[in-house]
């Protein structure tokens, strides 16, 4: 791994320092460096804070005795995004990192004995739907036909824009959304549209999944939300080489090639704001220069605790933060001895009653007996993520954010269950074969990346008002205050979170003029 630094280079590619402008980054997961590099691009000098010790925020790595996990997002999609950021900073992307197109994006075992693989072949995939599970081929090309138009009707509007800028909606596409408006699907379920487009309980289930892509009830989330299933099966899942961890690692490189600087093991204290202008920021009083002023302040922290904790008496818009959260993860990172050809690289274990486990998830707020189960194993595309013959497995189950549980009951409950039910799935047995564990809970994503109550997406989006309720990428209140990242407008996830920088930096070109 590569070691942060402090002290940024310079670089052809560098603006021109003159204007003498001043931006903030609080946070370097993908939306704050993406921001930083964006604002450098602008003219701006820019300074990163980060409370940890290196960059990443998330997005993340754990290195064992020969196996190599990445901690956070596993898998990536619309790679053009990220594309875009680095051709946009005169850099050439296969300088700092490679990817592939997957040819099976998901290896699915459902209760039923029955197992399925998700070519990234629309044609060959619908071939596997009707051959594995009865699912007429055609049910799944409408499916994938209806997902790209509803990405087609939203990407301008609800996507690469600013959603809460009316200049947004004086632009031609917001017509072609209204018209599109019943095509959008936003007031039924995702579980009642997909009932109505399949046949087969198992292919409801299977794509009733991508609720979860951003913490949210299938039972409940509007069916606008199957536009998910385009990005991963029209448009394609990726494997980015080395790591999810190498795109932290290339786009700080970037970022130091540019001229912008960065400060880790530097929390952000407070906000500082004079009248209705941001000021700056302040740091903890043992840093060398505690108050950094700027002209432009971009947090990519939760927006939950950008307000609760780095702008007190400052009027918080209560009715965004206080919406409903996403649902949480727990991982287990096992360090396998033993590698097993019945996985691929994504695989999903369905539980046997998907509805009861949102039931616990959301409602109950705990686990229920059987979880469903995601083993992402990069060492079967990465060999030397792990030593020869072993696997790394990164185990993962959702849970519900942080609401009063008894966590380490959770855990050990959990890892019970989840290893019997791979045991049962591989007529293997599994347990003497990990030979070490950590494991990742709600507590320890709030801890280590300050969102609130450990919820993974922010605010869940299980309403059909859920975008509009999703924080802006700028303060309507304070000039110069900017927000960035997955629980802010347009949503979690790498390709959004790239998203949400390039509108907040957007934002900031237009309102600082």
């Amino acid at each position: 791994m590569k070691t942060p630094s402090s002290n940024a280079t310079s670089s052809s590619r560098a603006p021109d320092d003159g204007a003498r402008r001043r931006a903030i980054a609080i946070g370097s997961g993908v939306g704050g460096m993406a921001a930083a590099i964006r604002m450098r691009l602008q003219g701006y000098s820019v300074s990163v804070f980060e409370s940890a010790s290196m960059p990443g925020g998330k997005v993340g790595e754990h290195r064992h005795e020969g196996w190599r996990f990445d901690t956070g997002p596993s898998l990536f999609t619309l790679p053009e995004l990220l594309d875009e950021l680095f051709r946009d900073a005169g850099a050439d992307p296969g300088q700092y990192y490679q990817y592939h197109r997957l040819d099976n994006i998901c290896r699915y075992f459902f209760p039923d004995g029955k197992v399925l693989n998700a070519w990234s072949d629309p044609e060959k995939m619908a071939q596997e739907f009707e051959h594995v599970l009865a699912e007429p081929a055609a049910n799944i090309h409408r499916y994938l036909h209806r997902a790209a138009r509803i990405y087609e009707l939203t990407r301008d509007i609800f996507l690469t824009a600013s959603l809460h800028d009316l200049e947004t909606w004086r632009r031609a596409p917001w017509i072609k959304t209204i018209l599109g408006l019943p095509e959008l699907d936003a007031l039924s379920t995702m579980n009642n549209r997909n009932r109505r487009l399949f046949q087969q309980p198992n292919t409801v289930m299977l794509f009733n999944r991508y609720a979860t892509y951003n913490g949210s009830n299938p039972y409940k989330a509007p069916a606008t939300l199957n536009v998910i299933g385009h990005l991963e099966h029209n448009l394609g899942a990726y494997f980015l080489r080395g790591g999810m961890r190498n795109l932290i690692e290339a786009m700080h490189r970037l970022a130091l090639e540019i001229g912008v600087e960065f400060e880790f093991d530097s929390p952000v204290e407070r906000i500082l704001v004079q009248g209705k202008k941001v000021e700056g920021v302040q740091l903890s009083a043992r840093a060398p220069q505690a108050l950094r002023p700027a002209d432009v302040v971009i947090s990519n922290m939760d927006v939950v605790p950008s307000y609760r904790k780095l702008l007190p008496g400052i009027a918080h818009p209560e009715r965004l933060l206080s919406q409903p959260k996403s649902t949480s993860a727990l991982i287990f990172y096992w360090s396998m001895k033993k590698s097993w050809p019945i996985f691929d690289l994504h695989n999903i274990l369905f539980s046997s009653d998907y509805a009861l486990e949102f039931h616990h998830l959301c409602e109950l707020k705990t686990l229920q007996p059987d979880p469903t189960v995601y083993l992402y194993i990069s060492s079967k595309a990465e060999p030397s993520d792990a030593p020869p013959g072993g696997e790394n497995w990164f185990v993962m189950i959702n849970v519900p954010h942080l609401n009063g549980q008894n966590w380490d009951e959770l855990i050990a409950r959990a890892r019970e269950r989840i290893i019997t039910k791979l045991e049962s799935q591989t007529g293997q047995e599994i347990r003497s074969h990990i030979s070490a564990e950590k494991v990742l809970d709600p507590r320890g994503i709030a801890e280590m990346t300050s969102s609130h109550l450990g919820a993974l997406y922010g605010n869940s989006s299980d309403n059909p008002m859920a975008a509009f309720l999703r924080h802006p990428n700028f303060s309507r209140s304070i000039r110069g205050l900017y927000f960035c990242g997955g629980s802010v407008h347009p949503g979690g996830g790498i390709p959004l979170c790239l998203l949400s920088a390039r509108i907040a930096a957007e934002q900031a070109a237009k309102r600082q003029d």
